[in-house]
């Protein structure tokens, strides 16, 4: 493999919180001039990191998915039920993205999902390149498409129904949500990159954004008559110990990575939220602290992509 970086995206799951990951994302777009697909040679996103990931890879510019995702969250967190916010899901989803296959992808991608029946990964991918072994039947995407992916990676069963996926070389697929098994899909993608595609980890740059380590917020009475911010607070206490691990093992197997995370913590009860937070004011302070987040890692920001202020 020639001596060339190749440069990974990490995005985390998170829900709502996918806000403050645009912060960051925001400034470092500016910073490095042009859409950000440009600068990557591989994004991988695990629910809503996998419609940032999607939509970036796609060659859409961060101002227009801060626009969208003010306006997305409260049509899909606001259902009263697992099946009104999954129908919600669909339509925003098959809205955004239509009927586009992975071939409309600009760079690389990896969506990550969990498959609910074997309880085994399941990434769609772009790239034969990616697949680690059975190339002969490998699909992009598993033939799906990209709104069937992203809605696989974005079901967090129960506050979200599983997702059934028609694949062309798996058949039929129970999916849930990938922050079950890659919260934090930066192992994913760096096994992709280094076992799959060959490169070395000398040659590899990796950026892995979160969404932020914030104080639990309770929902609203109603949702906890129904309790519903248990559940919600289970499942995120799970996403987050599944994101910590993977970071974790990522350092301890490679640590010589070329790598930088942000997923910057806010102790403060002003910040408190959680993954469903449908508040404008709540969702734009994210955004703003998500900035603040790049400011706080810009140095190694530079350094990463051999800049200079």
């Amino acid at each position: 493999m020639e001596n060339k970086k190749f440069t990974v995206l990490s995005l985390d799951g998170g829900g709502s919180k996918g806000v403050y990951t645009l912060g960051i994302l925001k400034e470092l777009e500016l910073k490095l001039g042009g859409k950000l697909h440009e600068h990557f040679d591989l994004i991988y996103g695990t629910s809503t990191g996998s419609i940032i990931a999607s939509l970036v890879a796609l060659g859409h510019d961060i101002p227009s998915l801060e626009k969208l995702y003010y306006e997305l969250i409260p049509k899909i967190m606001c259902g009263n039920s697992k099946r009104e916010r999954s129908s919600q899901l669909k339509i925003q989803a098959d809205t955004i993205f239509k009927d586009q296959k992975f071939d409309a992808f600009k760079t690389m991608v990896g969506i990550v999902a969990l498959n609910y029946d074997k309880q085994t990964p399941l990434v769609f991918k772009t790239n034969i390149q990616q697949a680690h072994g059975m190339k002969q039947s490998f699909q992009p995407g598993f033939g799906c498409t990209i709104s069937e992916a992203v809605q696989a990676s974005c079901a967090a069963y129960p506050i979200f129904e599983i997702k059934q996926v028609q694949t062309q070389n798996q058949g039929l697929v129970n999916a849930v949500d990938g922050g079950y098994i890659a919260n934090n899909p930066t192992l994913f993608s760096l096994i992709d990159a280094y076992k799959a595609v060959g490169h070395s980890v000398e040659n590899t740059r990796i950026l892995s954004i979160g969404t932020g380590r914030f104080v639990e917020k309770p929902i609203s009475l109603r949702m906890r008559i129904l309790k519903r911010f248990k559940m919600t607070q289970f499942i995120e206490r799970v996403f987050t110990a599944n994101t910590v691990s993977n970071e974790t093992l990522t350092r301890l197997l490679y640590p010589d990575l070329n790598i930088v995370r942000i997923n910057d913590v806010f102790s403060e009860p002003e910040y408190g939220t959680n993954m469903v937070e449908v508040n404008q004011v709540k969702l734009k302070k994210m955004l703003q602290l998500g900035r603040d987040s790049y400011a706080k890692h810009e140095k190694e920001l530079l350094a990463l992509f051999n800049l200079t202020r």
